[in-house]
């Protein structure tokens, strides 16, 4: 789209930065990307950014969504939006975290994902203790001596039995994971100044 809005090209294509630029530059100087922010969406901006010199912004979608007031939603549409977005100066725009954030982040999705399946398995068991009518002992779930109560019980079903010694296990495997995960995150972090101010 060119500076008094008219559009020059809309086109689909490879998802290529080296054919993005390929197929923009023969209408001239560039004088600003708009990219919505997706899963994906930060490597591909930090490498047409790097290959092609552009000012490439990240454009935050829920806002994007609201701005356009139109319940149609197709590529053509949207790539018309941020484009005139752009071209304005009101798109809404996204911080591009660096590599190493974004690697972090994943590591960090990956701990709450573990977290939701620890949870999810420890909703299950006490499900099925409901519906066999079991109190354990009085002290706190899943406290080593709850654990040991769990594991030992005979007043569970056969079928029930076999279940929960499933559910265990998968809790076993996403604790284990977890603490390696932490572990990890703790080497990456190290000599972050700003994770250890917060840590303390």
């Amino acid at each position: 789209m060119e500076h008094r809005g008219e559009v020059l090209l809309n086109k689909s294509g490879p998802n290529d930065t080296g054919a993005i630029i390929e197929a923009v530059q023969r209408y001239g100087n560039v004088g600003g990307v708009a990219i919505e922010t997706c899963s994906g969406a930060a490597d591909p901006a930090e490498e047409l950014i790097a290959r092609s010199g552009w000012p490439v912004d990240l454009a935050h979608p829920g806002f994007v969504n609201r701005m356009k007031q139109n319940p149609d939603k197709s590529d053509f549409t949207d790539a018309g939006m941020l484009a005139d977005l752009e071209r304005v100066g009101y798109l809404p725009k996204a911080w591009l975290a660096p590599h190493d954030v974004r690697a972090l982040r994943r590591l960090i999705r990956y701990r709450q994902q573990l977290a939701n399946d620890r949870r999810t398995a420890k909703l299950r068991i006490r499900a099925l203790l409901r519906d066999q009518r079991l109190r354990g002992p009085h002290v706190r779930a899943w406290t080593n001596p709850w654990m040991a109560w769990l594991r030992a019980t005979e007043s569970l079903s056969e079928q029930s039995r076999w279940i929960i010694d499933r559910h265990l296990k998968q809790l076993d495997r996403a604790n284990q994971e977890s603490a390696e995960v932490e572990a990890r995150l703790g080497q990456l972090t190290a000599t972050d100044s700003l994770v250890r101010a917060l840590m303390q």
